[in-house]
């Protein structure tokens, strides 16, 4: 029986695009979902705030008359303003261990794209670089950190034999707090902090408006022009920053502001490993599906979180040169190796040869991979 690709068009149809990672999961000791309440919000125009200058067509392969696997074509009309170009992306991919199967769903995502003008296809972006993006390339034995992707192996020979080419790895880095900061980079920073132009603070609950506005301010800017990056809106960032609230630690968001004039210069963001509580809860169909017991599991292990992973960090360009993104990198990975046994550092370009030098000089070890493909259209 041939494969069968069918558009996704009704609330049945998306549950079952939702549920079919599941399928593809089932008996992997790894792997660690969301909410599936959450990923149907993502998935929706009108509740996520990215499809409002984005469209997206998702497909559900079938094979032998049962799921086998899943994909969305994606076109981002923000990303084609930033960057000058008609870009088209591919995102939400599982597939079962079938090239048959994989083949019939990016052609499909990719004839789509193609249809809309699109150059070339990349990803996976789930649905954007702002959210998960990247497949994982090393590192399968080990549980993904909070807002990072996991899938199988196979997968990236999936996109290879369909013609995919690598365009950008990202880097992930593991730091245990055992190991401390290193010597050296307490004395440097000593020398960098005698000199600074800068105060460097935590989120300040008492005035938690102000400062999530500052953050969302820098990290627009502190990102322009880099390699793929997207502004986010405000209604996104607005989103981001009411799901962050949810489970923040203040004593990990770091603050930089000029000595002079006390404005705005850089920022970084360390989140708890929610992983760590939403894989004891796995399957559940939002917070207010979790029922008794599911409640009572989330806040059972909320506060047993151990890890943490350092998600943002950059400063203003007109503060590069000063030694600030130093300052900031090291304040933010003191604190995070303070309060839990370990922090993971990610995702960094594998070409921020800056960034990743000095990660690996916190004693930071690179421990995981990540791969963008993309194939011309």
């Amino acid at each position: 029986m041939p494969v069968e690709i069918k558009v996704v068009k009704s609330e049945q149809e998306l549950n079952e695009f939702v549920n079919l990672a599941w399928q593809i999961y089932k008996g992997n000791k790894y792997w660690i979902p969301n909410l599936k309440a959450e990923y149907r919000k993502m998935l929706t125009p009108g509740k996520y705030p990215f499809w409002d200058h984005a469209e997206r067509e998702l497909y559900i392969a079938y094979k032998d008359g049962k799921p086998a696997g899943r994909v969305a074509a994606i076109r981002d009309d923000n990303h084609d303003k930033e960057h000058n170009e008609k870009a088209g992306f591919f995102g939400f991919y599982e597939c079962i261990d079938d090239v048959e199967v994989s083949k019939k769903l990016l052609e499909t995502a990719a004839r789509w794209l193609k249809a809309k003008n699109c150059v070339y296809m990349r990803g996976p972006a789930s649905p954007s670089v702002n959210d998960e993006y990247g497949w994982l390339l090393e590192g399968f034995d080990m549980e993904p950190a909070v807002m990072m992707p996991y899938n199988p192996r196979y997968y990236l020979k999936q996109a290879e034999a369909f013609g995919m080419k690598k365009v950008k790895d990202l880097y992930a880095f593991h730091k245990c707090s055992l190991t401390g900061i290193p010597e050296r980079i307490e004395r440097m920073m000593k020398r960098i902090k005698r000199s600074s132009l800068f105060n460097i603070r935590t989120l300040d609950m008492k005035n938690l408006d102000r400062d999530v506005a500052i953050i969302k301010d820098v990290y627009n800017k502190a990102w322009e022009n880099n390699w793929g990056a997207v502004a986010m809106t405000k209604k996104e960032m607005d989103l981001a920053a009411e799901g962050m609230q949810q489970f923040f630690d203040p004593k990990l968001i770091v603050i930089a502001e000029t000595k002079d004039g006390n404005k705005p210069a850089g920022i970084a963001i360390t989140l708890p490993n929610l992983n760590e509580v939403l894989k004891h809860v796995s399957g559940c169909d939002g917070v207010m599906g979790l029922g008794i017991l599911g409640l009572l599991k989330f806040m059972w292990y909320k506060p047993k979180i151990k890890g943490c992973r350092a998600l943002i960090g950059g400063c203003l360009k007109e503060y590069r040169q000063t030694g600030l993104i130093a300052e900031i990198f090291y304040e933010s990975a003191k604190n995070g190796i303070e309060r839990y046994d370990w922090c993971e550092l990610s995702w960094n370009l594998e070409d921020n040869r800056m960034v990743n030098d000095f990660d690996a000089e916190l004693g930071s070890v690179l421990y995981k991979k990540y791969r963008l493909y993309q194939l011309p259209l």
